[in-house]
């Protein structure tokens, strides 16, 4: 009888310290650009999201990676990218790295780091991811089944076809491939819905508290969605990408997101003026960024399709979201995008159709430079968090900086669980200060570095580089140094009035270089 007791006791303390651990659910979207939300600038309807971020709390100023993978690597892990064997990018589909490469730049995740799914997994959660992997897919070894995930269905590659994902970059169910995936709806098969719909079914298969990895494709190229969805923008961007931006800009100012003394950046000098375009071109155009801003308003629907789902099931209260993106926008494949766009059924089959770099000029406003670069347009994200049981809403802005490595120490902080002793440190800091209404103390700077382009963040002083050659060599070109306070979009370089700040910062960066296996490359 007592033996009974204790049991049933044991089971009550259990399943009553259970219910009191929040679920966590982290939503990445992948190469969308700082304004692209409503509540960060954008027309883009994005109701959803922005009701989220009123009801928690927004950052102003956090930081990614630069680019899908090595952001990734430091999101599941709270290391740097380079401490994870992304350094750089991962193996494609059918690619092998030559042989002798340095660890830091192997291609997939090593074991010497830790991810959030292997160490919430022991602290009693169930561990489920939906989406893009891009950490490693050659081997089954490399993938999230086996990096402390117990459910999986995306993609494990950096880039698909939405409608049609097929081959090496087809989906995965588990460490299975599914050769013909079908809609469960009498709509089309997609993937930014597909990859809600098997969310939402994994965490109806469990009653234990839950990490959902939610990580969509969208908006990376190729350029595909609905129909119905693109026509609701069909012309709304013959504006042009100069209105597009000055528009923004005034709405960043409105929402106090920016500093009225931080002008709008230049457009780059490369993007041509939207008058000097052909009345057909500009058509093109509006149809690139009208389908653009319809995969960005797909995402928006299928988290409110997420939330309202928890809601019903009573579990939203005790959720914490959060929210980001990888990197900041894709300027890749041309300056007014690649050929394939115009033709709905060439689109519709292409992999890699963009948008192009005039249109992602708009989409990092009020920044300039893209996804690559260190600059704020390539490593400012949108980042916000809502938890009604946990976090009072905050009007305004949280405007001390965080970082992608923040995340983790962010987590064990609000879920209870240990990190590994025979891991690696963390660098980053728990953001839960933050959350619960207070400030953010960091006792060291803020690095990263990604083919070459680098940046040391130290208060309000950052010093940035760029490769302008070709990546792969061991520094940028040069320093360029912004007080963020008065500069942030980085217009008035101070490294020549300051030649002993510059040398005291990249003194720290080429420390932490070392330590963090930057080099050799």
């Amino acid at each position: 009888m007592i033996r009974r007791v204790l049991i049933l006791t044991s089971l009550l303390v259990s399943s009553v310290f259970s219910a009191e651990k929040p679920n966590v659910i982290i939503i990445l979207a992948d190469d969308m650009g700082f304004s692209d939300l409503g509540c960060y600038g954008s027309e883009i309807a994005t109701p959803n999201l922005d009701a989220l971020a009123a009801g928690g709390v927004k950052f102003s100023q956090f930081y990614n990676s630069a680019r899908c993978c090595p952001t990734r690597a430091s999101l599941l892990t709270g290391q740097h990218p380079h401490q994870t064997g992304i350094g750089h990018m991962t193996e494609e589909p059918d690619e092998k790295y030559p042989a002798g490469r340095p660890p830091a730049y192997q291609g997939y995740l090593n074991h010497d780091c830790a991810t959030i799914a292997e160490v919430l997994k022991p602290a009693g959660y169930a561990t489920l991811m939906a989406g893009k992997w891009h950490l490693g897919q050659d081997t089954e070894d490399l993938r999230p089944l086996q990096r402390g995930f117990e459910k999986y269905y995306g993609i494990l590659s950096g880039a698909t076809n939405y409608f049609k994902p097929g081959g090496k970059r087809g989906i995965t169910s588990g460490n299975d491939p599914v050769p013909n995936p079908e809609s469960t709806t009498d709509r089309p098969y997609y993937t930014t819905d597909a990859f809600t719909d098997h969310a939402i079914s994994f965490i109806g298969e469990t009653e234990k508290p839950f990490f959902l990895y939610l990580a969509y494709n969208a908006p990376h190229w190729p350029l595909q969605a609905p129909e119905d969805v693109i026509a609701k923008y069909r012309g709304k961007y013959k504006i042009g990408w100069d209105a597009l931006r000055k528009q923004r800009y005034e709405k960043q100012l409105q929402l106090g997101l920016i500093d009225k003394k931080w002008p709008l950046s230049p457009r780059d000098p490369e993007i041509l003026a939207w008058d000097s375009l052909s009345p057909e071109k500009q058509d093109e155009m509006d149809l690139r960024m009208a389908i653009y801003a319809a995969m960005v308003d797909k995402l928006d629907q299928n988290v409110g399709k997420l939330v309202s789902y928890m809601k019903e099931k009573n579990r939203f209260d005790n959720t914490l979201i959060l929210f980001l993106s990888d990197n900041g926008a894709c300027g890749e494949n041309g300056i007014l995008g690649n050929p394939g766009v115009k033709d709905i059924a060439t689109r519709n089959a292409s992999w890699n159709v963009s948008y192009g770099t005039a249109w992602a000029n708009a989409s990092d406003t009020p920044f300039r430079l893209y996804k690559h670069f260190a600059h704020e347009g390539g490593t400012s994200a949108p980042f916000f968090a809502s938890w009604p049981a946990g976090i009072k809403k905050r009007d305004g802005w949280i405007n001390t900086p965080g970082q992608i490595i923040d995340i983790m120490p962010t987590l064990l902080d609000v879920t209870g669980a240990k990190y590994p002793e025979n891991k690696p440190p963390l660098p980053g800091i728990s953001l839960k200060p933050a959350l619960d209404g207070g400030t953010l103390s960091r006792s060291k700077p803020m690095f990263m570095e990604h083919e070459s382009n680098a940046f040391v963040r130290d208060g309000d002083w950052k010093l940035v580089g760029r490769k302008v050659a070709p990546p792969g060599g061991v520094k940028p070109d040069r320093w360029e140094l912004y007080n963020l306070a008065e500069d942030r979009t980085e217009l008035k370089d101070l490294s020549g009035q300051m030649p002993e700040k510059v040398e005291a910062l990249s003194s720290q960066w080429n420390e932490w270089a070392k330590a963090s296996h930057v080099y050799p490359k």
